[in-house]
């Protein structure tokens, strides 16, 4: 499913523009990016949850020139299933 498409459906079955669906889709999005960029979780019950994971710099090697390499440490968001959603995905 697309965002496009998440729209379609939000605003055909709440019964609203696909204008105010874009905004309400959005405006969600946004506080979930907004609450990681912060480094905060973000809890869906029944759902999942959002997280960002934080990762170690260390020293690569270049597959090219086999070279070392500095990798910085970095944060990366992470998602985590929710058991109901997990049961309702492996019982179809």
């Amino acid at each position: 499913m697309t965002k496009q498409e998440l729209i379609r459906q939000v605003a055909q079955k709440q019964g609203i523009t696909q204008q105010t669906a874009k905004s309400i889709v959005n405006n969600i999005l946004e506080s979930v990016t907004q609450t990681m960029a912060r480094d905060e979780k973000v809890e869906i019950r029944g759902f999942g949850s959002f997280v960002v994971k934080r990762y170690d710099g260390y020293t690569g090697k270049n597959p090219g020139t086999g070279q070392p390499v500095q990798v910085q440490p970095k944060r990366l968001p992470f998602f985590k299933v929710g058991k109901e959603l997990k049961e309702r995905v492996n019982s179809i």
